[in-house]
């Protein structure tokens, strides 16, 4: 496993795991090969393999000393790549974490801000849908508080003329309908249309006093 194989953005937990397992292995085998140098008479990396006169040392398996010296440097050669891996993808995951944190954290003080917000005034009340109605398809309910109907909202109402005069207007159209209901704005999509029943809507509003 090395971050060759992924891109930042997919290096996961379980890939330094991997890694951390192959550096352990590597760790492992490198004492190993030290442990074979110590049982050929502690030679060591860099004791010489012949005697004073120039000859192979026959107190040693030179073969097998040469190589693990060998094998012990290809492996600290692995190990030191290993490491740069293991040290990217940790730096990896330690950026998303914080990426992931600071966004959850905006999202959290943009959540507090809404809460924090006055709702807006509601200038009509909802006293009574119909069954089967448009207003009843869409999911509007009595004692809901209209805050904005259409393009009417709490700045521009005047009087239910206004109310009147968008619902003509959009007949077979989408309204975007604001209420305030349980102390939260809830928002609906009504569409005005020929129904069974008497207008456009199927339930009846009411100006509040403002």
């Amino acid at each position: 496993m090395s971050l060759q194989d992924a891109s930042p953005k997919t290096v996961t937990v379980s890939d330094v795991q991997l890694l951390m397992k192959k550096k352990d292995e590597i760790e492992a085998q490198i004492k190993a090969y030290y442990e074979v140098l110590e049982d050929q008479k502690g030679v060591g990396m860099n004791e010489p393999l012949v005697d004073v006169e120039g000859y192979p040392r026959a107190d040693v398996d030179i073969y097998q000393v040469r190589t693990a010296r060998h094998s012990i440097i290809c492996l600290q050669n692995d190990h030191k790549a290993i490491m740069e891996q293991v040290e990217k993808a940790l730096h990896q995951l330690h950026a998303r974490d914080k990426e992931k944190r600071e966004k959850d954290e905006a999202e959290a003080q943009a959540e507090a801000r809404r809460q924090n917000q006055p709702l807006p005034q509601p200038f009509a009340r909802v006293n009574a849908v119909t069954p089967g109605s448009p207003a009843s398809f869409s999911g509007l309910q009595v004692d809901d508080e209209i805050v904005e109907f259409g393009s009417v909202n709490t700045r521009n109402f005047r009087s239910l003329q206004n109310i009147a005069m968008v619902v003509e207007h959009s007949e077979g159209k989408p309204l975007s309908v604001t209420v305030i209901r349980g102390g939260e704005k809830v928002h609906l999509g009504l569409t005005p249309k020929r129904w069974s029943g008497k207008g456009l809507l199927g339930c009846n509003i009411l100006p509040l006093q403002r």
